[in-house]
């Protein structure tokens, strides 16, 4: 594995060129603020009436229609959600691929199940930050940096890497470490992780915890501490020290019912569930099912959001997290009003 930090790049690689972030979502908003403070020359591309244009103008950055910042620039970075990526591409942004121009992405689903096919005199890569666009944004404005991951899909000039170790380095990522990869390994292990434990394996649960212990007669509001709010401390010690530092952290009560009946929970029964998702993952089976929801208008999409929004653990959560004021203090990291 190859990491690489600040005194890594070569800064001249990209302050001589021209950047467009496309999109200002969570990483739209952070990675174009990074390069702006970085003292890179970019600008933001965006629908007319894009309800983000005004956050990007607030911030000091130039908003030019998608198809105009595509054109002018010289590295065009995808911010865009995976669903809307194509669509966007197709219509504003592949008439200005031209022989010379590089194209940028922070998630490599669109370029590794070929949604996304640019022209072979292109260069391709992708600079991922490993974490939310808040944290890179964050981490950035404090003096430090969140890892990034570089890959190279096309490079007919010979300088992607440089391009995006570059590019890495002005977001804050060689403050902390730029690792490199490919857009196949990139792209399969972050839906993997978002599907079977980060998100999906993790909600679900804590939502089956929760049900557990209400449908054995005990109160909701204790099922929710027990289940999802002291969830953070647990998260930040994984977060800080690994699973020793954590275990090295509860009682030994905890601990061994953590090692003891943990994998009774999580089993091999488990694992052969997870091979599975793994494997529509590695076909594509996901990406495929994902981009028609999306075409169909996102019905299923829609409704398991609802039913979720109407759980009884969110509702108690609600109520109960009005008790703990710090929660809504000044510093979260999401505030929708700016980013």
């Amino acid at each position: 594995m190859k990491v690489y930090y600040d005194r890594d790049a070569n800064m001249g690689a990209l302050s001589e060129r021209r950047v467009a972030v496309v999109g200002y979502g969570s990483q739209g908003f952070a990675q174009a603020n990074n390069l702006k403070d970085s003292g890179i020359d970019v600008v933001v591309g965006l629908r007319g009436d894009s309800p983000s244009r005004a956050k990007a103008e607030l911030a000091g950055l130039r908003v030019l229609p998608v198809a105009q910042a595509a054109a002018e620039a010289d590295l065009v970075m995808m911010l865009v959600p995976d669903e809307h990526a194509p669509d966007v591409y197709a219509r504003h942004v592949a008439e200005s691929m031209t022989p010379g121009k590089y194209l940028s992405f922070s998630h490599g689903f669109s370029i590794h199940y070929d949604f996304i096919r640019p022209p072979e005199d292109v260069s391709v890569l992708m600079v991922a930050p490993k974490g939310p666009g808040h944290l890179v944004r964050s981490e950035y404005a404090r003096g430090a940096g969140v890892p990034c991951l570089l890959a190279v899909h096309q490079d007919p000039a010979g300088d992607a890497r440089e391009l995006g170790l570059a590019y890495a380095a002005a977001i804050g990522g060689g403050r902390a470490g730029v690792i490199e990869t490919t857009f196949r390994e990139e792209t399969e292990t972050d839906l993997f992780g978002e599907q079977a434990v980060l998100c999906g394996g993790l909600t679900a649960l804590i939502k089956a915890g929760f049900e557990t212990l209400t449908e054995a007669g005990y109160a909701p509001e204790m099922a929710y501490f027990e289940c999802l709010h002291e969830m953070k401390l647990i998260v930040d010690l994984l977060y800080e020290g690994g699973i020793s530092e954590m275990r090295y952290s509860i009682s030994n009560t905890a601990q061994y019912g953590d090692m003891t009946r943990g994998p009774v929970v999580v089993n091999e029964e488990t694992k052969r569930r997870m091979r599975a998702l793994l494997a529509e993952i590695q076909s594509g089976a996901f990406a495929r099912e994902w981009m028609r929801e999306n075409r169909a208008g996102k019905p299923r999409f829609r409704d398991l959001e609802r039913q979720s929004e109407d759980h009884p653990i969110e509702q108690v959560g609600r109520n109960l997290r009005e008790m703990m004021p710090w929660l809504g203090g000044g510093g979260r990291l999401v505030d929708r009003a700016k980013n």
